[in-house]
């Protein structure tokens, strides 16, 4: 873990509109800048960064957030790694917390790994281009299929001498272990010797997210019954195979703008389609999808189209596999490309703009391909028929999330059509197999006592179907009055630590909190309370932090829920405020103290306008002469606090 302390040097040092800027062509307006959003395709700048609240906001698509939420999103980064990576840029040395001692090891030699990859990708970089045998074998190769000086550099790509070892003596010769070098699968042992294991391979360097080299696919460049075509790095501790796509880290962009991922087999694929102006591909390597690559695609987008060969004989085999992708909610599309064509050879005889037209008019969906190819090889076997009808209606089970239901009542219908079958029926069997999935999960749940399953639909979910029946807007059943409340986050937030009382020395935070009132109750929104809950613990402990902290949270739901806030402006305060509560609302930095007075009255008189609304109807159900008495006196008492917050008195009141 990072340390607090590293986490504090690094948020210190960010410069918003540098990080930014970094991905963003930024122009200067007023005091914000303006360019053109990196999430979405548009045409006139949307884009705004801050950098005095130091936030981004898209005023197009909604995108918003902070320095490190744009490094997470638009790198797909998890948290922590987009602390390293701001770290790496403004040469901050991350401390660690205290880890085990083979946890600590594993990073040692994680990093180590990446070294000697890191090593190798430059030597054979180096030979490919500055080596005789290199040039004329391997760049002569790279050539032949089309490449350029600029994609071969792109992507990295290198050549292995075909000496016994070459490599291994050069690696050795700086100094790097052995052992390691085996992990890697660079180096082997031969007759007690040390040999280069690629010698006479072109190299394909495979890229994790940050742009780091996970492993190698070394392919082979003359006919060999013995060699296999490819030699791919070993799995170890930083290559783990089924969770790696090739050119995810050339493609991520494309694919998050474009909203697709083209999937394809081969490493020369995607080199050839990226050269070309198809962007948002990477390839599989020849294996079948895992759900770790499904998830890993669905960080960019649900749409997954796959280009198979036209005479693949793997396509039935592997569309067995994508009820994972189902599973995972990405819509998968597939294209069958012409006899003979794979994706490399059809761009370059197509062009790219007339490839791009192919895919667009040959997509067909999975579900229904799939119903398709197995009923021409049912024919008239009615055993067949019978099993084709239950593996059709167990993939369509698996689109049983909430928001799905539509596409699944489609397939429903489209499938009982061209299966001639009653649609009623094929309903009562998707249903037979969700029942069952989630019978087996309860019993599974009841043993490891996990947390609550997937299938669980959200409280916002629940409220949308609602509001569809009832015609009531969501934002309207859950945002309530948190407007108002939002406003009080966002004065601790930004003046927190100002002084409320010269001549006591009060803080605005001191002020809130000394009030008799406690705000976190008095607040709906949860997310208000948990901030209200943070804050107040962070100040009882005598370490208050300013914005940053909160604005920077490691939760990054609460990190874009702050961001969100502290954009707001004059939206934040009900517009009917002044006529319902008579309460002048004053905006602006200088006038922090009104805002704070203001805030703290209306968040207070709303809770007493409450209790005057409970205490009259308890009143009027009451029998007794002494809870009538005691009715009245509660409305006199409420009704001369309301009165005092109305008028603006009562407001400094210190426990």
């Amino acid at each position: 873990m990072i340390s607090q302390n590293s986490i504090q040097q690094i948020l210190s040092r960010i410069d918003i509109v540098e990080i930014v800027g970094s991905f963003v062509k930024l122009k200067k307006r007023g005091a914000n800048y303006l360019g053109l959003c990196p999430f979405h395709n548009e045409k006139s700048p949307s884009f705004t960064v801050s950098p005095g609240k130091e936030i981004y906001k898209c005023f197009g698509c909604g995108a918003s957030g902070n320095s490190i939420s744009f490094i997470m999103e638009h790198e797909k980064y998890s948290y922590v790694e987009a602390l390293r990576w701001l770290a790496q840029k403004y040469q901050v040395e991350i401390e660690e917390t205290e880890v085990s001692p083979e946890l600590k090891q594993h990073q040692q030699l994680a990093d180590s790994l990446f070294i000697i990859n890191n090593y190798a990708r430059e030597y054979f970089a180096d030979t490919l281009f500055n080596n005789e045998e290199g040039q004329n074998v391997g760049l002569s190769y790279f050539e032949e299929r089309g490449f350029t000086a600029e994609t071969i550099k792109k992507f990295q790509l290198g050549y292995c001498l075909n000496t016994f070892d070459a490599f291994a003596k050069s690696a050795i010769a700086k100094g790097y272990n052995l052992e390691y070098l085996q992990k890697t699968g660079l180096v082997t042992i031969r007759n007690d010797q040390p040999a280069d294991n690629y010698r006479g391979r072109v190299i394909f360097p495979i890229h994790n997210q940050s742009g780091k080299i996970l492993g190698f696919g070394a392919r082979i460049l003359v006919k060999s019954d013995r060699a296999p075509k490819y030699i791919n790095s070993p799995e170890n501790e930083i290559y783990v195979k089924s969770r790696v796509l090739y050119g995810t880290y050339f493609a991520r962009h494309a694919i998050d703008k474009l909203n697709e991922c083209l999937l394809v087999e081969g490493y020369t694929d995607v080199v050839s389609l990226h050269q070309a102006g198809v962007e948002n591909v990477v390839a599989s390597s020849g294996t079948s999808l895992t759900q770790d690559q499904l998830r890993l695609i669905k960080k960019y987008t649900n749409n997954l189209t796959i280009l198979y060969d036209g005479d693949s004989a793997g396509v039935k085999a592997a569309l067995r596999g994508l009820d994972m992708a189902i599973e995972e909610g990405l819509n998968v599309k597939l294209v069958l490309l012409p006899d003979k064509e794979d994706p490399d050879s059809y761009v370059q005889k197509l062009g790219a703009e007339a490839f791009r037209a192919f895919i667009q008019e040959h997509k067909q969906d999975f579900v229904l391909f799939k119903l398709q190819l197995t009923m021409q090889e049912a024919g008239n076997d009615s055993n067949k028929k019978s099993q084709l009808v239950n593996e059709i209606a167990e993939t369509i089970s698996k689109i049983d999330k909430a928001e799905d239901f539509t596409r699944q009542q489609d397939y429903i219908r489209q499938c009982s059509q061209l299966l001639h079958i009653d649609e009623q029926g094929l309903v009562a069997l998707v249903n037979k197999y969700i029942r069952d999935r989630l019978v087996k999960r309860e019993q599974a749940n009841a043993r490891n006592h996990p947390a609550p399953s997937d299938d669980t639909l959200s409280e916002e979910a629940i409220a949308a179907m609602e509001a569809a029946e009832t015609g009531v807007s969501v934002e309207s059943l859950l945002n309530g009055h948190e407007k108002q409340e939002k406003e009080l986050v966002k004065i601790l937030l930004r003046f927190g630590d100002k002084p409320f009382s010269e001549e006591e020395q009060n803080t605005v935070a001191d002020y809130i909190f000394h009030l008799p009132y406690d705000f976190e109750a008095l607040a709906e929104s949860e997310i208000v309370k948990r901030i209200l809950r943070e804050y107040k613990a962070l100040y009882d402990s005598g370490n208050l932090q300013d914005k940053k902290w909160f604005l920077y949270h490691e939760d990054q739901n609460l990190s874009k829920q702050i961001a969100n806030i502290l954009e707001d402006k004059e939206a934040d305060l009900s517009i009917n405020w002044k006529d319902r509560f008579e309460i002048d609302t004053v905006y602006g930095d200088n006038a922090y103290l009104k805002d704070t007075i203001s805030t703290t009255n209306y968040l207070i008189l709303r809770k007493i306008k409450k209790l005057i609304y409970e205490n009259q109807e308890e009143a009027k159900k009451a029998t007794e002469i002494e809870q009538i008495k005691r009715c009245l006196e509660m409305q006199m008492h409420l009704n001369l606090l309301e009165k005092e917050l109305t008028n603006g008195m009562g407001t400094v009141i210190f426990k």
